[in-house]
C-alpha cells in the first residue's frame, strides 16, 4: 500500500500585508469578514449554508489561489468562456501548505461543467467519449470515475446539482475511495448524503461568520429528517388544504 501524504493544504487565512475592503463585495459577507483562518480536514472539508452565504465565493478564491480556472478543471486549464468578473478575494488569501504536494488538482463546479467539457473537445487528443455526449449528471460522475486518480486535492462546487440520490451515494463512495488514495477534498454543498460523509470537518458560512458543525446539527440534517418523518404535517403547513 502507498503511503499517504497528506493534508496537502493546511488552513487559509488573510495576508499580513491584504486590506480588504469590508465594505464592499465579497469582503461585506459576514462569514468571508470571519476568515482570519480555515483550518483544513486532511480528509474532507465541507462549506455548508444558505445561498449567498460565501461558500462558493471562498471556494472559487481557493481553487484561483491554489492556480485552477475560475470556471474550472484542472491546473492546466486555461480558457475563458464568460466575461463575469473574478472575486478579488483571492488576492487577499495566504494559503498554508504541508511539505507534500498533490500529484493532481481538479476544481469541479456544477454550473460551469460543460464549458469545461467544451475547452476538452478542444484539445489535441480529446479525451473519447467527450463530456458533451453525456448528461449533466453523468458527465460530473465521469469526471469523478475517469479523470480524478488519486493522491489530489479536488475542491467541488454543489456536486449535488448534477446528480439524483442515487447518484449522490455512489459520489459518496467515490469520494472515499478517492480519500483512500490520499486525497483532499473541499467541498461547498447542500446535500445531506454528501454531508454524512464520515469524521468531515462541516464549516457553516452564516450571518455570524464560520462556525464548525456536527452533522446532525446541521439544518440540512434536521430539516430532511423532519420533513421525511412528517412529510403529510409539513406539506398542509406550507401549501394549506389546496382550496
Amino acid at each position: 500500500m502507498a503511503l499517504i501524504r497528506k493534508p496537502y493544504l493546511l488552513r487559509a487565512e488573510f495576508r499580513s500585508d491584504a486590506q480588504p475592503d469590508f465594505g464592499s463585495y465579497p469582503f461585506s459577507i459576514a462569514a468571508v469578514r470571519d476568515l482570519a483562518q480555515i483550518d483544513f480536514h486532511a480528509d474532507v472539508t465541507f462549506f455548508v449554508g444558505e445561498n449567498g452565504a460565501g461558500k462558493s465565493t471562498v471556494l472559487e478564491a481557493l481553487a484561483v489561489a491554489l492556480g485552477h480556472n475560475p470556471e474550472g478543471g484542472t491546473r492546466n486549464a486555461r480558457f475563458q468562456t464568460t466575461d463575469a468578473a473574478i472575486s478579488p478575494l483571492h488576492e487577499t488569501l495566504r494559503l498554508v501548505r504541508s511539505a507534500f504536494r498533490p500529484r493532481e488538482g481538479y476544481f469541479l463546479r456544477a454550473e460551469s461543467l460543460f464549458n469545461v467539457a467544451t475547452y476538452l473537445d478542444g484539445l489535441p487528443g480529446a479525451p473519447s467519449p467527450s463530456l458533451h455526449a453525456c448528461s449533466h449528471g453523468e458527465a460530473f460522475m465521469a469526471v469523478l470515475f475517469e479523470r480524478l486518480r488519486g493522491e489530489g486535492l479536488y475542491l467541488l462546487d454543489e456536486p449535488e446539482a448534477a446528480l439524483s440520490p442515487n447518484r449522490q451515494l455512489a459520489a459518496l463512495r467515490v469520494i472515499d475511495e478517492l480519500v483512500r488514495k490520499g486525497s483532499q477534498f473541499i467541498i461547498a454543498t447542500h446535500s445531506p448524503i454528501l454531508l454524512a460523509y464520515p469524521h468531515a470537518r462541516i464549516l457553516q458560512f452564516d450571518a455570524a461568520g464560520i462556525t464548525e458543525l456536527r452533522y446532525e446539527d446541521t439544518e440540512h440534517y434536521a430539516v430532511t429528517r423532519d420533513f421525511l418523518n412528517h412529510y403529510p404535517k409539513r406539506l398542509e403547513q406550507l401549501l394549506g388544504d389546496g382550496e
